[in-house]
């Protein structure tokens, strides 16, 4: 099969694998589609030793011994190849596997090529005529950020705002399921740099607050916001966290979602005496495929708006050029 070699510097070429054959509790995905993420920025201009892509839709080409799922079935691919024995998994926190076996398109190849060779276990079955680029939004956009939300709720379940640092596909992805779980007028404020994000924001039903001019606070203040109840980090940025921080109201949320830098926190001011919280938040469990697979079904015409660019594969430097210029909302790359 002909798949894409992340070089580095940027540069994507093309070369040859053999097609694997699936083993026991193997199965064998004939890709549709693979969405692009942030998270592959270092592969795109690092270099990568496997097929990156871990947002990936499909139908099963090929079943090994023991399986029960048939060739046909269309589904989308769970990125934590997870044991299903530690105590996180017995518990249902697969996203916390202590035993996990590998990640698709990070230590496994993944989706940008033809075929992608996955346990049967992470495979997610999807009604056949959902298409597989929607289907990718049960990963990243819908599963990493109501999982985000949800974790925000555990600590403060009586929200009245919001505001979310990175307007890329993680931060869209937190204000689409704080619109479809929240109601469509609960307070969205979403600040980035690039205006082409920020507008999307805009017309998924957020705040807009540019940060070309001035920081996260700043523009916060300037919308009229004194202070929200959740707070979201997508963009891994330490000021971003930082001014998150400082606009949380009492009982307020920070979740970082966002791979990166720093937060500083004085605890007396601003954890014990607030009872302000921040948490973590990674990825999202594999039972939360199956909660977030009605709500896609019932807005895929809003949902579908976040995905702004679709490409072929032949086209992958250029969707990556483009996707990195914060020039798209999700890009999506087809087979």
């Amino acid at each position: 099969m002909r798949v894409p070699r992340f070089v580095g510097d940027g540069r994507i070429e093309f070369g040859e694998k053999p097609v694997p054959e699936p083993g026991p509790g193997q199965l064998l995905i004939a890709v549709k589609a693979n969405a692009l993420c942030g998270s592959e920025r270092g592969q795109f201009f690092g270099g990568s030793g496997v097929t990156p892509g871990h947002e990936a839709a499909g139908v099963v080409a090929a079943v090994g011994p023991g399986t029960s799922t048939t060739v046909g079935t269309a589904g989308a691919v769970y990125l934590m190849d997870y044991c299903g024995q530690c105590r996180g998994c017995r518990l249902g926190f697969t996203n916390q596997c202590s035993a996990k076996r590998g990640d698709m398109g990070f230590n496994r190849d993944g989706g940008y090529g033809p075929f992608e060779l996955v346990a049967e276990s992470v495979f997610f079955p999807v009604p056949p005529d959902l298409p597989p680029h929607e289907a990718t939004l049960l990963l990243d956009v819908m599963g990493t950020g109501g999982h985000a939300l949800g974790r925000a709720r555990l600590v403060h379940p009586d929200p009245q705002s919001l505001c979310i640092a990175g307007a890329g596909p993680m931060g869209l992805g937190v204000l689409a399921m704080a619109k479809l779980r929240l109601g469509p007028d609960f307070p969205v404020y979403v600040g980035d740099l690039a205006p082409y994000r920020l507008r999307l924001a805009e017309a998924l039903g957020g705040v807009p607050v540019s940060l070309a001019d001035h920081g996260l606070g700043e523009g916060l203040r300037a919308a009229g916001v004194a202070s929200v109840d959740l707070a979201v980090d997508t963009s891994g940025k330490g000021a971003a966290r930082q001014a998150l921080v400082g606009a949380l109201d009492r009982r307020g949320v920070l979740v970082c979602v966002g791979h990166g830098e720093d937060v500083r926190l004085e605890v007396s001011r601003d954890l014990i005496g607030p009872e302000r919280a921040v948490l973590g938040s990674e990825y999202c469990r594999f039972s939360e495929l199956a909660d977030n697979l009605p709500l896609l079904l019932a807005n895929r015409s809003y949902l579908a708006r976040i995905i702004t660019h679709r490409y072929g594969v032949e086209d992958l430097q250029a969707a990556f050029s483009t996707f990195f210029r914060g020039e798209t909302g999700k890009a999506v790359v087809e087979q």
